[in-house]
């Protein structure tokens, strides 16, 4: 090996290289060497190595083949398993070609099985066990008993449902519950001898639990003495619980359930802990925790090191942030500080937040003697991070939390906390700055966050001792509050208003609101959307509106799947209604499963999230990953090939077998229905724009001759262009069913990983600056030449179909005048807008949006709301100048279609604020919506939002010959012609 070079990489890379020399430590202790093929399976390796041992020594000990699994070291420095034996060994990539045998052991089915599921997700399962995280274990055994359920229910499907599961008709337009013992008095709908039984054990003042319909399973009891587990007048087992402290697990076999009917109550026998029947809600004393310590913390010396601390329910600051002392800069800085807050226990909200930040103080330079003014402090941000109050199991947390930071970036201190960002440890740990935090033990017993029947049951008795409804309220909110049944009965829609002015720092409130929650009358879809955002993390809030959209068809989850997949990023624990919801409802659909899939692999959330990681380990199914590896290969091949690298290069390096295997035959990850059959070589190019995105092209199945494409780009970030495709379909959709068809063409797009992806190739179609550049003898004259897409409409319809072609473009040009106004869509220049040969204009590329506008040299290159050109009035006018009611019939689809935008406009809004959090330059808060809002004229009346769109049209109409002296700029900078 040469100096400073480690591992197999480069080989691996290497293109032309056909075998590589490996070795083979046997168990008998004999080391083989011999050359395989790069292209050589798992399998067929294993079948060379018994051949080769055959003359060897010790090979009867080895026995047979399939009792032995390869291990290697893999890229990532780890020892891995190969269990998956089709996988090729150059996709397998071992650090060094060394292949160690070993003897199997575990369950071989299940092995493998976590073996595929690490490759899919990029991530070896061990190191969700080396986490040792108690809600993360509980969590994988649910969703492993909720997948082979799921799995089960399949393989009972006839023929005629499996083929409706997978390959579902493309046309247009209960939450798991596992009750727990509860410490109640029910006396409603027993038997006679249970109520004799209970009104006894009241007598002698033991313990009561009733619970309904209880599975098979372990439940813990938290108190002391014997335990009897009682059906009627008879005992069915015993048990003991010897310390409160160490709460002991009780299990209820089939056995013992198979004798109960579905109702049965505990007794205790023994002496039961009074203080543990303590409510939360009783303890009136302020919350605090102890701040420890730091630990690798970086920061200049000469500065001083302070913590800032706040209480969040969502995106509501509880009460007064709480900042600690100041002291020296070091690694591991010391505060040992009581950090006390302004609230009581009793009031913390079921979802309190409790937020961080750690930042440097450092002194400016002093001002010279006889100034009055004091040194001012300058804050340097330097890490965040935000933890639950209360555990997932709904206890009060205890005990010390070491927390990993994550590094801040804000400008001032007013953005120091981070109430939206996510409640996960940084996982970075060994180079991540820490805190050292202590929850205190506010008693000698845990603290539970009151269960929901609980909270209804004392609303009840609160409502009557509440003043409120005798006092006059001047203050809005005090009376929308005080209205709030009333709001429930007539305004259920505003729903999100009463929310809002809730006091959740105020157990009372809390109370009265969450029993409205149950009776609350379903919402429509557009407004339950808007309680999926951050601001709203009441369980029983997002257990509302989970009910709200069991509603929801296939093909609506589907056009909504994209916000509701990145709305799980404000979930703070594992098991929560919303993930629960979207793996029953992918679980049912081959399509979703696949979209949900890359959506949630795709970047759309960004950093270490626990759901995210929930839904990857259950959608086992899309198998693309290594078609789209090679794909990323060939587009390094073709970025970092010099200058002369040709179409021929490319169409060289697929031919491979290797490519060729990997690339044909797969579902296409744009539209799971449709099968990417064989990859045709000669077909396939590179384009010339800086990031070479490649076109590959397949034989169509259905069609002889025809051809079916996708694009791979590598280098760009197609989250925005996904969003603004979804929000262009969700356009027609809604048009659609308002009998308005304006033929648009929401091509496929899809963002597989970090600033990667693939999108659909629209047949027989060519951009605006192509067809004007090729009718015309000089750039600089391309963009002014108004018959240019007339007469290319007119070669590619002769005669009868010239005026179906002139009505397509009208419709189409209608619709994207529209969406791109609303959306505000920018970078809007003629190779960027394109037109198929049936007349139907489109627009590519969704870089900018929301009106933020390219600028040169500080100027505004684009200065009208949206591209109506003369040369798109002339096709609309069919040539003739005086045919103006072709144009006043394009005016009026402008119009309707406007309209129907702006009465869902608040569909939209919601859709782009539950985008917030997922990285998007251009969308990061409320501010950045603040333009879709104008633009859909939200709180005016129809005919003020028509008026104003009235302006905007003529406006771009008048303001033409703007857009064309952009396009020229951009035809003679793009212009390649000798």
């Amino acid at each position: 090996m040469s100096p400073g070079k480690y591992g197999m990489q480069e080989d691996w890379e290497k293109d032309g290289v056909q075998e590589i020399m490996m070795d083979f430590l046997l168990p008998t202790g004999i080391l083989l060497n011999f050359p395989v093929s790069r292209n050589d399976t798992i399998k067929n390796i294993k079948r060379m190595v018994w051949k080769n041992a055959r003359s060897e020594a010790l090979f009867n000990a080895l026995g047979d083949s399939d009792a032995y699994v390869f291990t290697c070291i893999n890229q990532t420095a780890e020892r891995e398993e190969l269990e998956e034996e089709s996988r090729r060994i150059s996709d397998v990539r071992p650090f060094m070609c060394v292949l160690r045998l070993v003897a199997r052991e575990g369950d071989r089915v299940e092995k493998l099985t976590n073996a595929q599921i690490s490759l899919l997700i990029g991530k070896g399962l061990h190191e969700f066990e080396a986490q040792k995280n108690h809600e993360v274990n509980e969590f994988r055994s649910k969703m492993r008993t909720f997948c082979e359920e799921k799995a089960q229910e399949r393989q009972q499907l006839s023929w005629q449902q499996w083929m409706e599961y997978s390959f579902p008709c493309d046309l247009e337009p209960s939450p798991l519950e596992i009750p727990l013992p509860r410490q109640k008095h029910h006396l409603q709908n027993i038997s006679q001898e249970e109520e004799a039984l209970i009104r006894n054990a009241l007598k002698k003042k033991a313990t009561v639990f009733r619970s309904v319909r209880q599975e098979p399973g372990d439940y813990t009891l938290r108190c002391n003495g014997t335990w009897e587990f009682i059906y009627g007048n008879h005992p069915l087992c015993q048990f003991k619980v010897s310390s409160h402290k160490t709460p002991s697990l009780v299990k209820f076999n089939e056995n013992v359930l198979q004798e109960m009917t579905e109702n049965f109550i505990f007794i205790s026998c023994g002496s039961f802990l009074q203080q543990n029947t303590s409510s939360l809600w009783s303890i009136n004393e302020p919350f605090y925790i102890h701040l420890v310590q730091g630990n690798r913390v970086n920061a200049d010396e000469g500065m001083k090191l302070v913590v800032q601390a706040g209480l969040f329910h969502g995106s509501e600051l509880l009460c007064k942030v709480v900042t600690s002392s100041e002291v020296t800069v070091c690694s591991e800085p010391l505060w040992d500080q009581r950090l006390e807050f302004d609230i009581n226990v009793a009031d913390l909200p079921r979802m309190s937040r409790l937020c961080f930040a750690l930042y440097a103080v450092i002194e400016k330079t002093k001002k010279p003697r006889g100034t009055k003014k004091k040194n001012k402090k300058a804050d340097c941000p330097i890490a965040w991070v935000n933890t639950m109050v209360f555990d997932y199991k709904d206890q009060l947390k205890t005990g010390e939390f070491l927390l990993s930071t994550w590094p801040s970036v804000p400008d001032d201190k007013s953005d120091l906390l981070n109430p939206m960002g996510t409640v996960e440890k940084n996982p970075n740990v060994d180079s991540a700055a820490g805190l050292l935090i202590h929850f205190p033990n506010i008693r000698q017993y845990p603290l539970y966050y009151p269960p929901l029947d609980k909270i209804c049951d004392l609303e009840k008795n609160e409502i009557m001792d509440n003043k409120n409804y005798t006092e006059f309220f001047e203050d809005e909110k005090e009376l929308l509050w005080k209205l709030r049944a009333d709001v429930r009965e007539y305004y259920p829609e505003s729903l999100s208003k009463l929310l809002l002015i809730t006091k959740w720092n105020k157990r009372e409130d809390v109370v009265q609101m969450v029993s409205l929650l149950r009776n609350w009358p379903d919402l429509p879809v557009i407004q339950a959307l808007e309680l999926l955002d951050y601001s709203f993390p009441d369980p029983a809030v997002r257990s509302f509106t989970v009910r709200c959209l069991r509603k929801l068809s296939d093909d609506e989850i589907l056009q909504y799947l994209i916000q509701l997949v990145q709305v799980l990023k404000y979930e703070s624990y594992l098991d929560c209604d919303l993930t629960t919801f979207l793996l029953e409802r992918v679980g049912d659909s081959c399509g979703l499963c696949e979209f949900a899939f890359w959506f949630d692999s795709g970047g759309l959330l960004q950093g270490e999230h626990p759901p995210h990681q929930a839904l990857t380990v259950y959608l086992s199914s899309a198998l693309q990953n290594e078609a789209l590896g090679k794909m990323k290969a060939l587009s390094d091949f073709v970025k970092s090939g010099s200058q002369k690298m040709t179409a021929e290069d490319l169409k060289l390096c697929i031919r491979q077998e290797s490519y060729l295997e990997a690339l044909s035959d797969l579902l296409s990850p744009l539209n799971p229905s449709i099968i990417l059959e064989e990859i045709c070589a000669d077909k396939c190019r590179f384009m010339d724009s800086k990031m070479r995105p490649i076109w590959l092209m397949y034989k169509n199945q259905w069609a002889q001759g025809d051809m079916m494409g996708i694009i791979f780009k590598n280098g760009d970030d197609l989250r925005q262009d996904m969003l603004t495709l979804q929000m262009i379909q969700l356009m027609e959709t809604l048009w659609k069913k308002e009998g308005l068809d304006l033929r648009m063409i929401p091509y496929g797009c899809l963002s597989t990983g970090n600033k990667m992806g693939l999108i659909e190739v629209v047949k027989n179609s060519d951009t605006i600056a192509n067809i004007q550049r090729n009718n015309s003898n000089s750039a600089a004259t391309a963009a002014f030449n108004k018959d240019a897409l007339l007469n290319w409409l007119k070669s590619k319809n002769p005669e009868e179909k010239l005026d179906q072609a002139i009505e397509e473009f009208t419709l189409s040009c209608a619709g994207y005048c529209v969406a791109t106004y609303v959306l505000g869509i920018g970078d809007r220049h003629n190779d960027n807008i394109m037109i198929r040969e049936t007349g139907q204009l489109f627009h590519i590329d969704f870089g900018h949006f929301l009106g933020n506008f390219k600028r040169k040299l500080g100027i505004n290159r684009e200065r009208v709301p949206f591209i109506l050109t003369y040369d798109f009035v002339h096709v609309i006018q069919q040539g003739r100048t005086s045919n103006s009611e072709k144009f006043e019939r394009f005016r009026e689809y402008c119009e309707r279609a406007y309209k129907i935008l702006c009465r869902n406009g608040t569909l939209f809004v919601n859709l782009f604020a539950m985008m917030k959090a997922a990285g998007l330059p251009e969308l990061t808060s409320f501010k950045d919506i603040q333009y879709l809002k104008d633009s859909l004229a939200l709180g005016k009346s129809e005919e003020e939002a028509l008026k104003n769109f009235k302006v905007k049209f003529n406006e771009a109409l008048r303001e033409s010959w703007k857009t064309k002296v952009n396009w020229m700029m951009h035809s003679l900078a793009k212009d390649n012609r000798p």
